[in-house]
């Protein structure tokens, strides 16, 4: 009986760590720090002539029919003509996208027939870029007009080595579950990397807003499949920070549903597994001890133990509860409340599921309905990694 509570609290806490009490217990940090330190001062943007040259790298497989969306959008940044080079990488692309850039001339375009993944466009595409900074984006995100400059302004920090955007997701209708969903975690998820960086260094970058000093590129294997958090942490391992610009931010279009969005999680999820392994020196406090602990609290704890200590807690407080014995820590009739609080939550998540596949939405249900889609997306990710080995091509998502 004691075995079985000193388990279950155990899994208890960690659940409650990884997805709330780390936050706090940042938060906290990051206030401290302020209150010894001062805040972080922001870098002053150097004037048009000062402004090094930057390149634009969108790597696109197929994008014909958004080709003139995203050139539009890229016209429209603020930043000096001739500073800014568009380069697009195809990768295999066997549409018209190419015939489309064509017609563009301010647009390098870097094309591999054989479709080998994001990771083997990068690698390729970088060969190619001559500024010192490079600036990576997907061809279905809608850049802010100031981006570039307030991704260079962080750049003004020598120890800055990588910069990430912030991410926005945006909804077509009002009421759109899956979009709302995702924009609601994205919103959390902004959070916690302002805190990281704040505190130290952000816990890497979303591909859809990554940028990186050019000379700091290295080569990683063609499975890669979260290659920009991939990219980004090895800069940490280099010592570099990662610095947030939330000024600077891509937004997109959520997934078209939820059988669209679960492909996503689930190879966010096979990629977030594979990091961990090829990331493992970051883990060592005695290599980096304050990287280690915003590594292991904000993205290992989520990809690896804690889904299975969720999953743990149903069957670890029925056995509490009718085992009925002597309690170490508790009287028994707050695991009878602890069990009807999770009971209660699951069915909140049911319903939210039900309201969610008829098109509707209740932010009260929906919240842990996503909650748990996103853990049972950690599940079909292991899977989704044994029977990807070798393979970094990536299954487009269809949006909203």
């Amino acid at each position: 009986m004691k075995w079985i509570e000193i388990i279950f609290w155990v899994c208890l806490v960690l659940v409650f760590y990884t997805y709330l009490g780390y936050g706090i217990v940042l938060a906290g940090l990051v206030f401290l720090k302020r209150l010894f330190r001062g805040k972080r001062l922001r870098y002053p943007l150097p004037s048009d002539i000062d402004l090094p040259e930057v390149t634009l790298m969108i790597c696109a497989y197929n994008e014909e029919d958004i080709v003139e969306m995203k050139m539009e959008n890229t016209r429209r940044l603020n930043y000096p003509k001739g500073k800014l080079k568009v380069m697009w990488v195809t990768d295999g692309s066997t549409d018209g996208t190419n015939d489309k850039l064509a017609a563009y001339d301010e647009v390098t375009v870097v094309f591999t027939p054989a479709r080998q993944g994001k990771t083997a466009a990068l690698n390729h595409g970088i060969k190619s870029v001559k500024t010192p900074l490079v600036v990576m984006t997907d061809a279905n995100t809608l850049l802010n007009e100031d981006c570039i400059r307030e991704v260079v302004r962080c750049f003004m920090d020598p120890k800055v080595g990588c910069v990430a955007g912030e991410k926005r997701v945006m909804a077509r209708r009002k009421g759109e579950a899956v979009a709302e969903g995702e924009g609601l975690y994205w919103k959390y998820e902004s959070t916690l990397k302002r805190l990281d960086s704040e505190f130290y260094s952000a816990m890497g970058a979303a591909g859809e807003l990554c940028a990186i000093r050019t000379p700091l590129y290295r080569d990683m294997p063609k499975d890669t499949l979260l290659d920009d958090f991939v990219l980004s942490m090895l800069l940490v391992d280099e010592g570099y920070r990662i610095a947030y610009a939330p000024q600077a931010y891509a937004m997109e279009y959520g997934s078209a549903d939820i059988v669209e969005e679960s492909k996503r999680k689930r190879r966010i999820a096979a990629g977030g597994l594979q990091s961990t392994w090829r990331l493992y020196k970051l883990l060592n406090p005695f290599r980096h001890p304050v990287v280690a602990f915003q590594f292991l609290s904000h993205r290992v704890l989520r990809w690896t133990i804690t889904p299975f200590a969720l999953l743990a807690l149903i069957p670890l407080n029925l056995a509490l509860v009718c085992l009925g014995a002597e309690s170490l820590f508790l009287a028994l009739w707050v695991y009878w409340l602890l069990l009807a609080m999770q009971l209660l939550f699951y069915v909140a998540a049911f319903a939210g599921w039900l309201l969610a596949r008829n098109g509707k939405k209740n932010r009260l249900l929906y919240v842990p309905y996503y909650f748990l889609f996103m853990n049972i997306n950690v599940f079909r990710g292991i899977a989704y990694l044994r029977s990807h080995k070798n393979n970094g091509a990536w299954e487009k998502a269809k949006r909203s």
